[in-house]
């Protein structure tokens, strides 16, 4: 095979020049796709071009509204919108059964809450009444003779004493249990560092029933009263001898009544011990009668009247 000459190489002078040789055109390179054909037909095809794709047609339109980028300010707020509407009614449907599950049981917060139990006056609370009724009494006798105390408030009323005793002005709110004493007789015995000193007759109420309740508890409600004078009207320490401690009747009235005599000592006063008379008189109204008698034993010779003014009750 002759030597190939260059195309552009020129003869030398009485010589022939060479024939043209003429190269096959180039064949084009094939970009090999192996995937689907554009038409869907057959596995694979290909076609001529640059390997290199310098740009990327356009692509459709999406056929629904996706999350992210691009996506409509208007309907990105109505679907929020939808969000929040959707959640606040499932917590709504929860609360709702909940609601339902607890009034089922009884333990609705619905319900008005009820007040306190123990909202009676506290004689009452330490002491209910009795299941016996103290009705159908017969009439209380008639009151001895002689100038009589009357305490309305209370539904009482008692002998009054004559001088030195003179008629209590004030209201005296007595005691934790805060019987008041607004009506009776008094003489001041002594003047000492922590006051006026005094010899009593003093008469008042206290509640012990429950709205219009007219049974009391006698007795128990008496101890009550008599360790409230003990603990708020005597110096403390104090000692007590007991006489009479009784559920009885004055003037034809359920009562209770205690004597006895205490014994204290206070810094500068003269009076180391004193005679007591108490009772609690049911006058058939929520509040209990009181009536209560000290005699200091300074002033020992009026001692008599505790017995004579209890003797003296009736009722009003």
């Amino acid at each position: 095979m002759s030597e190939q000459q260059s195309p552009w190489a020129r003869p030398e002078p009485g010589q022939t020049p060479p024939a043209d040789v003429l190269y096959p055109p180039a064949r084009p390179t094939v970009e090999r796709y192996e995937g689907p054909s554009p038409s869907g037909t057959g596995e694979g095809w290909s076609r001529s071009g640059a390997v290199t794709l310098l740009h990327r047609p356009p692509e459709p339109e999406p056929d629904v509204i996706e999350f992210g980028r691009g996506r409509d300010p208007e309907s990105q707020r109505r679907r929020q919108l939808w969000w929040f509407g959707g959640a606040a009614g499932v917590i709504l449907t929860i609360g709702v059964v909940v609601l339902i599950g607890l009034a089922m049981t009884g333990n609705s917060p619905l319900r008005r809450a009820s007040g306190p139990t123990d909202y009676g006056p506290p004689l009452a609370k330490l002491c209910p009444p009795p299941s016996v009724s103290s009705g159908n009494l017969p009439p209380a006798p008639p009151p001895p003779p002689g100038p009589r105390t009357v305490d309305k408030t209370a539904g009482i009323s008692y002998a009054r004493e004559g001088s030195p005793w003179e008629p209590w002005d004030e209201t005296w709110d007595a005691g934790d249990l805060h019987v008041r004493y607004g009506v009776g007789q008094h003489f001041i015995t002594e003047i000492y560092p922590g006051g006026a000193y005094h010899a009593s007759i003093l008469s008042g109420s206290v509640p012990t029933a429950e709205n219009d309740a007219l049974t009391l508890d006698l007795k128990c409600t008496g101890h009550q009263v008599l360790a409230d004078v003990r603990a708020s009207y005597y110096p403390r320490p104090n000692t007590m001898d007991s006489m009479r401690d009784e559920v009885t009747t004055l003037g034809g009235r359920p009562a209770w009544v205690a004597k006895f005599r205490l014994h204290f000592h206070a810094d500068g006063l003269k009076a180391s011990s004193e005679l007591v008379g108490l009772a609690l008189i049911d006058v058939g109204r929520p509040n209990a009668a009181i009536i209560y008698i000290s005699i200091p034993n300074t002033v020992g010779q009026f001692d008599p009247v505790v017995d004579q003014v209890l003797d003296s009750v009736r009722p009003t």
